[in-house]
């Protein structure tokens, strides 16, 4: 019986590398590998438990990289900016240099835009700058690749940027990107296009892949959000400077990484057409809110409680 290619995927026990995980388990075309710090967590375990193998590795650690690495076909690359910082860009190449060396025959690696560039140095946004000079290097280094870039994850609206009561008795969230569509994605939804990319090499090395499943102004989403829920939502917009001073660890960052948008990109309807190809499944925002209804109910009940004991 001949044995299926290997993938390799880091982050797996996270959002986006657990559906890159589950998405190539369910196609059964390629032998999952994932590489963990802690191949005894709980969330290791269970990837172990569906089918995937479980290497102990770390970006820190090279020689561990090209274990993880030994006979694999391709590899899914996803470094994390907040939990490491500026220490993303050394782990990033410690990552490349070893998919390199490993002789790796289709590298497919989560980067961004450039919007230090973009801007043409008026913002720095180093979450993102640091994963596109990653990607530069590693076309530098002409590593056989396809380039992943995300949009906004539509699950930020349960977590990162929860909805907030209002005055009125209505609910808002708020960032400085004004009238701007903003382009969206269910992180769920990453690994279909990944198993795509890594199914067609051929058509994607040496590509960019944006995935893109909305692409609507906020005022849009939140009506979206007001039909589905069946609360009153609204969009705030928030002044770059406002947002910045907010002072919460990356509200700099964050704040310079909307204005880009909001100045610079006016939209992104080719990706988000490309990616309905990429992955027929991808959903709307409309089906994603409809998924997950019952999380907003349990949010909303809770904000609700919470703001009675308070009075």
């Amino acid at each position: 019986m001949k044995q299926k290619p290997i993938i390799l995927v880091t982050g797996a026990t996270g959002a986006q590398g657990g559906s890159v995980v589950r998405a190539l388990l369910a196609e059964d075309k390629f032998t999952v590998r994932i590489l963990t710090r802690n191949p005894h967590s709980e969330k290791a375990l269970a990837l172990r438990h569906s089918g995937a193998q479980v290497v102990q590795g770390d970006f820190d650690d090279s020689y561990s990289l090209l274990r993880a690495m030994k006979d694999c076909y391709g590899v899914y690359g996803v470094t994390n900016f907040w939990e490491h910082y500026a220490k993303e860009f050394s782990q990033g190449e410690n990552l490349i240099h070893a998919v390199q060396k490993s002789g790796i025959k289709h590298f497919v690696m989560h980067s961004m835009p450039n919007y230090y560039r973009i801007s043409s140095g008026n913002y720095a946004v180093p979450q993102y700058d640091l994963k596109a000079e990653l990607q530069g290097y590693a076309e530098w280094l002409d590593v056989p690749a396809t380039f992943v870039h995300l949009s906004f994850y539509y699950e930020n609206f349960l977590n990162s940027f929860q909805l907030q009561k209002d005055d009125n008795g209505g609910y808002y969230f708020g960032f400085p990107q004004g009238n701007t569509p903003l382009a969206a994605v269910s992180v769920e939804d990453v690994g279909g296009i990944v198993k795509a990319i890594f199914d067609n090499p051929g058509k994607y090395i040496g590509r960019t892949v944006t995935a893109v499943g909305a692409n609507d102004n906020c005022n849009d989403y939140a009506d979206v959000m007001t039909e589905i829920l069946g609360k009153k939502i609204s969009y705030k917009y928030v002044t770059r400077d406002e947002y910045a001073s907010y002072g919460f660890a990356g509200a700099e960052e964050i704040a310079s990484l909307f204005e880009v948008q909001r100045l610079y990109i006016p939209n992104k309807r080719a990706d988000l057409m490309e990616s309905y190809q990429i992955n027929p499944g991808m959903q709307t925002f409309e089906s994603w809110l409809i998924q997950n209804k019952a999380k907003f109910d349990a949010y909303f009940k809770s904000l609700d409680n919470n703001t009675a004991k308070a009075a």
